[in-house]
């Protein structure tokens, strides 16, 4: 493998760089985006459960808001009724969509360097392949034989260069557009489970407004 790095020359190098990236931005979203730290199955359920008759107490909401991500958008709607037992529903469901957005941007992180790694590599890649053909034209004879009556040598190793890079490009480009189109579609999914369960939750906190 070191020796494939070798032969593919210095434009490899960004393309390595890359895809080391990709590879620790995937192990974090597949990390943070688990089904338990961002939509628990039963939580809404078990928070309308306990707040039938009265808000819970600050403790309580604390220990929902670290939960999960649909915990924190649940506690958004306690605390506002914990600050103002007699807030407007406007004002429920605006603490509720703020705790939202907060939410939304947190999934979201780290999608957008993704994208751009699955489409920065091939770019890297021709960018290799180019060096690697400007060093073959370069192994021609300085009287202007054909392209291979110069060094051999000089010419396999632009060639390896321009195969190399385009390959390595494609490797690193190719998994990381798939998980990241994975990894987008799944947080839309999140996002509009946590949009229906947040208007479910503000229908359950407008009758415990006072």
């Amino acid at each position: 493998m070191f020796s494939i790095i070798v032969a593919a020359g210095w434009p490899i190098w960004p393309l390595l760089a890359c895809s080391v990236l990709a590879l620790a931005l995937v192990i974090e979203r597949f990390t943070s985006l688990r089904t338990s730290r961002v939509l628990p199955a039963k939580l809404l359920d078990e928070a309308i459960t306990v707040s039938r008759s009265n808000v819970p107490g600050p403790d309580v909401v604390t220990k929902l808001e670290r939960n999960s991500a649909l915990g924190e958008v649940l506690a958004a709607g306690f605390r506002a009724l914990n600050a103002n037992p007699r807030c407007s529903e406007e004002d429920l469901r605006a603490a509720l969509e703020a705790s939202g957005r907060s939410v939304a941007h947190r999934l979201e992180r780290w999608l957008p360097a993704l994208a751009t790694i699955a489409s920065s590599a091939p770019l890297l890649g021709l960018l290799g392949t180019v060096i690697g053909m400007i060093e073959i034209f370069g192994a021609q004879s300085p009287t202007g034989g054909a392209v291979g009556s110069g060094n051999p040598a000089q010419l396999a190793h632009g060639i390896s260069i321009a195969l190399y890079n385009t390959a390595f490009g494609l490797i690193v480009a190719i998994p990381t557009l798939i998980l990241w189109r994975y990894f987008r579609t799944r947080v839309d999914e999140y996002l509009m489970n946590l949009e229906l369960a947040g208007e479910r939750f503000a229908r359950h906190l407008n009758t415990l407004r006072k």
